[in-house]
């Protein structure tokens, strides 16, 4: 099985995770409530999508070492160190934010969402950062 579209494919969905998490947001903002869940949901479904696909490929793979020693070398660790610690660390989070929103606890919501949906986004982006450093550069 040939996996080598699949960090093409995780960055492409790490893209569309933040492009819905950033319409997601500007929808609330427009107190349009209804477009706010459709999009976040679509969020939620990508990033899920990505996970799934990123461990495929590194359970066949393994690790991928960063081929450059340059001054991009300890750049790239801390993004790395940083995306992959958020990451795994947001997990119950987001599945608790979803939680209070689908139960209508938008209190409790709106009070995670503060720090969740930026680290969110941080996350999202910093994974096409560390597909741009790894493999386009």
């Amino acid at each position: 099985m040939d996996l080598s579209n699949l960090p093409t494919v995780n960055a492409l969905l790490n893209a569309i995770t933040a492009a819905f998490l950033i319409a997601g947001r500007v929808q609330i903002k427009r107190g349009r409530a209804d477009i706010h869940k459709r999009f976040m949901l679509t969020a939620l479904t990508t990033a899920c999508l990505f996970l799934i696909s990123y461990l495929v490929y590194h359970y066949n793979v393994g690790s991928v070492k960063y081929p450059h020693y340059d001054w991009t070398r300890p750049l790239y660790f801390a993004i790395l160190i940083t995306h992959t610690i958020l990451a795994a660390a947001m997990v119950p989070f987001i599945i608790a934010a979803v939680t209070f929103a689908l139960k209508g606890k938008f209190d409790r919501h709106k009070k995670l969402v503060r720090w969740v949906w930026p680290v969110w986004i941080y996350v999202s982006v910093t994974g096409i950062v560390v597909y741009l450093m790894l493999y386009a550069v």
